[in-house]
């Protein structure tokens, strides 16, 4: 079965949650997108995991109003997920919000397709490990965007042979994303426009993965060589700076 990536689109056009000329964009622009996995695999060695485009802005927001003081409204233009079936069955998906592939630029929606990667090597490494029982996000922005970056793999161990996606990695997450652009067309042409979006809080916002569904998640002996061989190059950097 071929996994289709924009059916969520093509159900709330028809659905009327979104006008025709958005889901015309969408369409439009959706190559880069396919570019993107594209040269992240060839750069990585490694498949992209299953992707979609969600059509629903996801704004993410202090739990209560006293967080405020401390920390604004982000976006999270996309996800990575695991998924837990009822028979303890886990994959895991890449959630891709419709405004980054409208307003983002080619560089934007490449780097955070890449973000997204090495979070989904970094998750599968910790399941393969049996050492995930919760993925928890900080109530404030700041901190999550440390928290975000810093356990990650580094990007130039994941795409050694692509200096271009590497550089649009650093450009925009120096300490977690940041593109004011983007920002700013999304919260006048999406947000403004009333189009669909939902707001999350961000200390809510936590995956718990049984041990089991751990336990029962195949991995390609490829896949895990890869993960360990990019773990080691980071050790490795590790010990030489000490």
């Amino acid at each position: 079965m071929v996994f289709d990536a924009l059916i969520k689109v093509r159900y709330a056009r028809e659905l009327g949650l979104i006008p025709s000329k958005i889901y015309d964009v969408i369409m439009e622009r959706f190559y880069i997108v396919e570019e993107g996995v594209q040269r992240i695999e060839r750069a990585s060695g490694l498949r992209y995991p299953r992707y979609y485009i969600d059509p629903t802005l996801i704004v993410a927001a202090p739990s209560s109003l006293a967080d405020l003081q401390f920390a604004q409204f982000g976006f999270l233009f996309a996800q990575t997920i695991p998924v837990v079936k009822k028979n303890n069955e886990i994959y895991i998906v890449i959630q891709i919000t419709a405004p980054l592939v409208i307003y983002g630029l080619l560089g934007t929606i490449h780097a955070i397709l890449a973000h997204e990667f090495m979070h989904y090597l970094e998750l599968l490494g910790r399941i393969i490990k049996l050492n995930v029982i919760s993925d928890q996000l900080s109530a404030s922005m700041f901190e999550n965007r440390y928290l975000d970056s810093g356990r990650l793999i580094e990007a130039k161990f994941v795409f050694r042979s692509d200096h271009v996606l590497r550089d649009h990695i650093t450009k925009r997450f120096p300490e977690g994303f940041k593109d004011a652009r983007l920002e700013k067309k999304t919260i006048k042409y999406w947000m403004n426009k009333g189009l669909p979006s939902i707001t999350v809080s961000l200390d809510s916002n936590i995956t718990k993965i049984p041990v089991e569904a751990m336990a029962n998640l195949k991995v390609d002996q490829g896949v895990k060589d890869k993960i360990l061989e990019f773990e080691r190059a980071a050790v490795w950097k590790l010990k030489n700076r000490i």
